[in-house]
């Protein structure tokens, strides 16, 4: 019944998963999972998610929402969305515990669509619902009659201030109902909203077992396309883990913009003048969530899309690497058997041969048609068009498919 290295089931230690480093995040929906009865959906699925290796799936904002797709909140205390009421929400939180892989919540509180209109005539007041706040919960950036955003704005929509204490106390206490209820991990939506001391606050408050923020900003481009250094764009990431205790993770968005350049005949790319993975991954494996496309960057958004004829090639690398490898809704369960089948088996050899998240890397080759690595000593892999393989007989073909392979030893 799924997963065998979770530990205890509610560890209280906060860094437990971390330090252990051996996950594999589902993401699992997609922009249009709104209209699919998906909390019905993802429970029939919950028995393959488990067998597959997956620790913990990213299900979508479950409160009410202005929007659809969940990330226009109003009503936080409210279960019932486009997604499914609370009813069927709570049997699949049941399901997913039976089968001990965690529920990651994703936690959308850089802004809320206010109920009732106040100073400016603005929609920036929250009678009549619960945490029924007043102008002083919304920036004056946007509005309301707080302070300045303690970081960018999302535009349009009231931006809630975080440096009002009574606005962090009602928050927190949101986010430990949200445990109660059964969540285990926490995604913070548009992390740039806010700074990262209060993520900090909010997972000290609400201990959740797993934490990953999206910060996401532009990767450096040029007149020709995207420049081999992005160390600037990996440090703001880095700086934002910093800066939440280094209590939470992040998604690698430097590993995924250089990643999906190299699968076209750059993999040049993939070794930074170090020697080292050129994303998050390459300077703080720990805390790199990596991944190939998200609701935002693919799927019918299409905002940044990884091209779509070689996604295993970069599955192929972030399976094998370092780092906290995440897979996608769209390519586990609408891309084919097939494709199913090749993430499954790499995610096999990831487990059997215990890479986790700071497993070494030694690149061999990494040119415009080929890149080849040894990861922990233990599992040896390439992908791109160009023919390579291991010296020496101690390794064997693990798998392979269209233009890529991995080996262990044997």
């Amino acid at each position: 019944m799924g997963n065998t290295n979770n530990g205890p089931e509610e560890s209280t230690d906060l860094g437990a998963v971390l330090r252990n480093g051996r996950e594999i995040l589902l993401q699992g929906f997609n922009w249009e999972s709104h209209k699919y009865d998906s909390w019905r959906n993802l429970e029939r699925k919950v028995p393959d998610i488990a067998k597959s290796g997956f620790t913990s799936v990213w299900l979508p904002p479950a409160s009410n929402s202005f929007s659809p797709e969940g990330y226009l909140p109003q009503n936080l205390y409210s279960l019932n969305s486009s997604y499914g009421s609370e009813q069927l929400l709570k049997a699949l939180l049941q399901k997913l515990k039976q089968y001990k892989v965690r529920p990651m919540a994703d936690i959308v509180i850089n802004h809320r669509i206010g109920t009732t209109k106040g100073h400016g005539g603005m929609y920036n007041r929250y009678d009549g619902i619960p945490l029924a706040w007043n102008e002083h919960a919304v920036t004056s950036c946007t509005g309301g009659l707080g302070n300045k955003s303690t970081g960018d704005n999302f535009h349009g929509v009231p931006n809630i201030d975080h440096s009002q204490h009574f606005v962090r106390k009602d928050i927190i206490g949101w986010l430990k109902w949200l445990r109660s209820v059964g969540f285990q991990d926490f995604r913070f939506d548009f992390a740039r909203g806010y700074s990262a001391k209060y993520v900090k606050e909010y997972i000290e408050g609400a201990k959740p077992i797993f934490s990953v923020g999206e910060y996401w900003d532009s990767c450096n481009y040029n007149g020709h396309g995207l420049d081999y250094n992005q160390d600037s764009h990996r440090q703001r990431i880095v700086n934002w883990i910093d800066a939440t205790g280094q209590l939470s993770a992040a998604f690698d968005f430097t590993t995924k913009g250089i990643l999906q350049e190299a699968v076209k005949g750059q993999f040049w790319r993939l070794r930074d003048p170090q020697g080292k993975p050129p994303g998050v991954m390459g300077w703080w494996p720990s805390r790199a969530v990596t991944f190939i496309d998200n609701h935002d960057t693919g799927s019918t958004q299409a905002h940044w899309p990884f091209p779509s004829n070689h996604i295993m090639e970069g599955y192929a690398y972030i399976l094998t690497h370092p780092g906290i490898p995440t897979v996608f809704y769209d390519h586990f369960y609408d891309w084919g058997n097939s494709i199913h089948e090749q993430i499954v088996k790499l995610m096999d050899i990831r487990r059997r041969q215990d890479i986790h998240s700071r497993s070494s890397v030694r690149i061999l080759e990494s040119q415009h048609n080929l890149y080849s690595a040894i990861i922990a000593e233990k599992v040896c892999m390439k992908i791109g068009d160009g023919s390579w393989c291991p010296t020496g007989r101690e390794w064997a073909l693990a798998t392979s498919g269209h233009r890529y392979a991995v080996w262990q030893k044997q």
